[in-house]
């Protein structure tokens, strides 16, 4: 007997549930009505014969089973995306505004650039790098989508993983230790910058801005050289850099990166966000840098 085939619009609708664990959300993403993105997710539960999800009034969770078949999903439709790129991507031709955080746009994007470069060579991405939260206010204008940090549990957008921030410091130098705390970090608008100051401030430790800069090249310089401690994507930490010991300074919130698309954008940019997303989700799954291990525990 021949095993159930796996039809893409089930596992969209289930991909859908499950990132945003609503129904209402989902079918608005997908661009359905509720009742069909509910009936797509009960028919892909009788071909697999287990249930995906708890159901209530309340609330929508993954099931253990759920949670094991997400990520199946999510590569057998990336896998159809690039096959269906193959087929059709080099006819495709036009220009995507992108806007992204400057770690993943100067460390995980330009690889994944180079591959949809040629993937489709006759599309065009224009990146900018920089402060996501200000990018948004900007989406539809001057930017096409956005891949935007958010804190943990929230519903903009689509979510592409999952980060946590950490305390980072010197390899060489123990600047930790002072008080009060010197700090590099980003402008006021970075949600790192908000997290670090107001948990230092709830802990009740003294701090001092040593550095502002939106750069995070140039607050990481500073950093290495010991003159100050910040904050960082624990899947980020570059080598001279040291992740603090938890209980040291306080907790900081966990963080989700999420690609959000303009209302009403082209077939084009949602072709191309929805590859880069992917590409990235592939991506999040091993360590960014072979030293950061090394470096975080010096």
């Amino acid at each position: 007997m021949s095993a159930p085939l796996l039809d893409p619009e089930l596992l969209q609708a289930f991909v859908a549930v499950a990132e945003r664990l609503s129904f209402t959300r989902a079918a608005e993403q997908l661009n359905r009505t509720q009742a069909a993105v509910s009936l797509q997710v009960r028919r892909l539960e009788e071909r697999l014969g287990v249930p995906l999800f708890r159901r209530s009034t309340a609330r929508v969770e993954l099931t253990a089973a759920g949670e094991d078949f997400l990520a199946d999903a999510k590569r057998i439709l990336s896998v159809n995306e690039q096959v269906l790129a193959k087929l059709t991507g080099r006819q495709m031709a036009g220009r995507v505004r992108l806007g992204v955080m400057e770690d993943y746009g100067t460390r995980l994007l330009p690889k994944l650039l180079a591959d949809a470069a040629e993937r489709f060579p006759l599309v065009q991405i224009d990146m900018q790098t920089g402060l996501t939260a200000l990018m948004l206010k900007q989406i539809g204008k001057t930017f096409d989508a956005v891949i935007a940090m958010h804190p943990e549990g929230s519903h903009d957008g689509d979510l592409i993983c999952r980060e946590k921030a950490v305390w980072v410091a010197s390899a060489g130098h123990r600047p930790e230790e002072r008080a009060p705390l010197p700090l590099a970090l980003s402008t006021p608008d970075c949600l790192f910058r908000q997290w670090a100051t107001q948990a230092l401030d709830e802990a009740g430790r003294p701090w001092r801005l040593a550095y502002v800069s939106p750069s995070l090249a140039a607050v990481e310089a500073i950093v290495r050289q010991g003159l100050a401690v910040t904050v960082v994507k624990s899947s980020m930490v570059t080598p001279g850099l040291r992740i603090l010991p938890e209980g040291l300074l306080p907790p900081l919130p966990g963080a989700e990166i999420r690609l959000h698309r303009a209302a009403g954008c082209s077939a084009l940019t949602d072709m191309m966000a929805e590859h880069l997303a992917q590409a990235l989700r592939g991506q999040r799954m091993q360590p960014v840098h072979a030293g950061n291990m090394k470096a975080a525990m010096l």
